[in-house]
């Protein structure tokens, strides 16, 4: 209904490569050179860090800018819909906010796990977006740093701002309005007047607890093989936020009204199906963004003979053996650097980091052989890990059951003595039926004699 929706994301996304590949060159420039009172940190403040903090920041205030607009349209196309109940308004607006604040949180987080450095060819060839920008590449060490500073500085910010805006700004309305009535009236008000005036806990009540929630469980899940610490820092904020939210409840928003609710609605399908995708996201990022398989590869296959030349399962040569030869003067003039960068040099080796054939190969700059034994390697690692998982998951849901069998056994129980009483109350009723009628009948055989 609204392609401008997924038009801004492209282009926010699209926004953040731009100013990391435009500031890595700044950074590069400026940390090369020897400035005064840098030298302790320039051994940890690469220009690659220092890209990725300060994207991931600018990352960070346009999700939080973007969230405002995507809530506002969320409500615009619900209340367009007209749902005929409020359990259709709320499971309506649920999938909506959810698909919005899911694209908008975790787009970012999604590209450098899965895209970044995944497409940009070699020396020789690189990839370019639109014929004309260079597709952007990941630190030689890989994305993973980088995934993981994005998800601290997310879930850390999103944490912060949440408590922020959920309990002082709260507060704040309400220093303002005591304030304001104190200077116009100087008697004593009472104190059920003094709770309406109270912040409003809105028609929506607990929706947006549980779509901050909803997304801390994606974070936690979703990306934790690359941010183990992320189910800590939810711990954390969760015990922290019990009380901030106890206490805003009971003294900065007006009381709420119960509601019989049966279930939590829409968010139940929605964290399973987070829960499910996590077991994908987790595995691919072992698989393709960690070296974790191509090092078992290596171990086990490429270390020992007919491949390798150490006679026992090793390491040794791992890193070496991840580096590819490239010729200088193969260079496209698109893409080639200043000659002074290289001096004497004619082959370009340790800031090459790709599995392919050396120049004057037969299949020069092609994948060699154990690029596809890692894909095939990957590509199993995430088939096995994936059976596995559900097969576990399947095994505990047996065995631990959402309801116990006595709770079951109680149920069965209610049911069958309300099915009880309601035959037999039916029974009295036609008892009574039957006597009437048979009455009447025998009333009108004694008249007619």
């Amino acid at each position: 209904v609204f392609p401008w929706q997924i038009l801004l994301i492209i282009a926010s996304v699209i926004g953040i490569i731009v100013y990391r590949l435009s500031v890595f060159l700044v950074f590069s420039a400026t940390l090369s050179q020897h400035i005064s009172g840098t030298e302790a940190i320039r051994k940890y403040l690469t220009p690659q860090t220092a890209t990725s903090i300060t994207a991931s920041l600018i990352s960070f205030i346009v999700i939080m800018v973007l969230n405002v607009v995507y809530e506002k349209v969320a409500i615009l196309i619900t209340d367009f819909e007209l749902p005929r109940t409020q359990t259709d308004y709320e499971n309506s607006l649920t999938t909506k906010m959810f698909l919005f604040q899911f694209v908008n949180y975790y787009s970012s987080c999604f590209y450098i796990a899965f895209f970044k450095g995944k497409f940009v060819g070699h020396p020789g060839n690189p990839v370019y977006w639109l014929g004309k920008y260079r597709n952007e590449e990941c630190d030689p060490g890989g994305c993973l740093l980088e995934l993981t500073t994005q998800l601290a500085i997310i879930v850390g910010g999103k944490a912060i701002w949440n408590n922020i805006q959920e309990v002082l700004l709260p507060w704040v309305k309400n220093l303002i309005g005591r304030y304001c009535a104190a200077a116009r009236s100087e008697k004593v008000v009472p104190r059920w007047e003094q709770d309406y005036h109270l912040q409003p806990i809105g028609k929506l009540g607990l929706f947006y607890e549980y779509l901050e929630m909803v997304i801390q469980f994606g974070f936690v899940t979703l990306f934790v093989a690359s941010f183990p610490l992320a189910p800590l820092l939810a711990l954390i904020n969760n015990m922290l936020e019990i009380r901030l939210d106890a206490w805003k409840l009971t003294t900065q928003f007006r009381r709420m009204v119960p509601q019989k609710a049966q279930d939590i609605g829409a968010w139940q399908p929605i964290m399973q199906g987070i829960a499910i995708l996590a077991v994908v996201t987790n595995a691919m990022i072992i698989a393709f963004t960690s070296d974790m398989v191509p090092r078992l590869v290596y171990y086990w296959s490429f270390s020992v003979p007919p491949y390798g030349s150490h006679s026992s399962h090793t390491m040794k040569g791992y890193i070496n053996n991840t580096l590819s030869v490239f010729n200088i003067s193969d260079f496209k003039n698109a893409s080639k650097p200043f000659s002074p960068w290289f001096g004497n040099q004619t082959t370009c080796r340790q800031v090459y980091r790709d599995l392919r054939y050396p120049p004057g190969h037969q299949h020069q700059y092609e994948h060699n052989i154990y690029y596809w034994h890692v894909i095939a390697a990957k590509l199993a690692f995430i088939i096995v890990m994936e059976h596995v998982i559900y097969f576990v998951k399947f095994i505990i849901s047996y065995v631990i059951p959402d309801v116990s069998q006595k709770t079951k056994s109680k149920v069965k129980r209610e049911k069958y003595l309300t099915q009880k009483l309601l035959h037999e109350n039916d029974l009295k009723v036609v008892k009574k039926t039957m006597g009437k009628i048979a009455d009447k009948i025998i009333k009108g055989v004694d008249s007619t004699f």
